[in-house]
């Protein structure tokens, strides 16, 4: 028997995760860890809906049938091939008919199957809803170069709870964010992303995330998410100049130098004409440590902007020399010793 369940019932029920839609709804976005399992691809999907528009219900369902049935059988071993334990959820956009047609081909067939209440509709409302939860939160501040995202790591390591944004969405939150990453995910899927891991955080502990501006590359942080950032106390990481440069060659060193190049080109107008020509010599003569102490000049007066319009409390930690790992626990003692109070109660958080 095919159960019916609510968002946290099927985010927590075993089985692998289904999802109907076409191709085109998965990619815009789409449950962390779902498969894509379309009954119909996006051309089929379009064609039904005309027909639903044009000649009515019964003639697109019959349509629908019609497109459907010779791929029942393909549908079934590919279920038990994604499923070996034969446990299944399945959802669509809005829990209807095509969840309903899948759900019952796979019942048939002796597969055990859950089905998401509204759909992936359903599933996006409860992401929204995650970002109004309260957390307490500690920035992880400092200018470019300062390894801030290895620090994070480090943390996570040591077991404290962090929200890596800038992971999630594949991109650095520079011009040269997206150098050597994948393809970034949408908005709609980046907050997906997002919401899975705030909803498991634990609400007595504090949550690491870096300073970011509200985009990262084409990604938007969610505005509920962003004021909560924006309330939070920052804890800003400093090193010496040298350090940091070493650790953006490190990081650039191998990346096409064409690349680098256009990254340079579309902050022109920040960097300002002459700047811009010089940085752009020095990469095509391989002076990469020049080129990046030009450009730092930038990041570094907009990330000094950016600091202090916040109203809150910042507290300066120098990591100069130290690894990743080393900063971690350097900034977990000082949470756990200097900080009074370390963090803000949730409760605290107003909306």
């Amino acid at each position: 028997m095919v159960r019916s369940l609510t968002v946290e019932q099927f985010l927590q029920a075993p089985g692998v995760i289904l999802d109907v839609r076409s191709p085109g709804e998965y990619e815009q976005g789409h449950i962390p860890e779902a498969v894509s399992f379309p009954l119909f691809t996006n051309e089929e999907r379009a064609k039904v809906g005309t027909h639903y528009k044009q000649q009515g219900r019964d003639q697109a369902v019959e349509l629908g049938f019609e497109i459907a049935g010779p791929k029942c059988a393909d549908f079934v071993k590919q279920a038990k091939s994604l499923a070996p334990d034969r446990r299944v959820r399945v959802h669509c956009w809005r829990g209807g008919m095509r969840s309903g047609a899948i759900s019952w081909i796979l019942e048939m067939a002796g597969l055990d199957v859950s089905v998401l209440v509204g759909g992936y509709k359903a599933f996006r409302h409860w992401v929204l809803e995650q970002f109004q939860v309260p957390r307490s939160i500690l920035i992880l501040g400092g200018m470019t170069g300062m390894g801030k995202t290895d620090i994070l790591s480090a943390l996570t390591d040591r077991g404290a709870q962090v929200l890596d944004l800038e992971n999630l969405a594949n991109h650095r939150g520079s011009s040269y964010g997206n150098l050597g990453l994948p393809k970034q995910p949408s908005t709609e899927q980046f907050e997906n992303l997002i919401a899975m891991q705030w909803a498991r955080f634990n609400l007595s502990q504090p949550v690491w995330i870096e300073a970011e501006s509200k985009r990262i590359g084409i990604c938007r942080i969610p505005e509920a998410l962003f004021q909560q950032m924006e309330r939070s106390p920052v804890i800003e990481v400093t090193r010496p100049r040298s350090e940091r440069l070493q650790a953006l060659v490190n990081l650039y060193g191998l990346a096409d130098r064409q690349e680098l190049i256009n990254a340079t080109e579309r902050i022109r107008k920040r960097l300002g004409g002459l700047r811009t020509q010089t940085a752009v010599k020095l990469i095509q003569e391989n002076q990469l440590p020049a080129a990046c102490d030009i450009i730092l000049d930038y990041y570094d007066k907009t990330y000094t902007y950016d600091l202090h319009r916040r109203n809150v409390p910042i507290h300066v930690l120098d990591v100069t020399g130290l690894t990743p790992a080393e900063s971690a626990d350097r900034l977990l003692d000082f949470v756990q010793y200097k900080l009074a109070p370390p963090f803000p109660s949730p409760n605290s958080c107003e909306f």
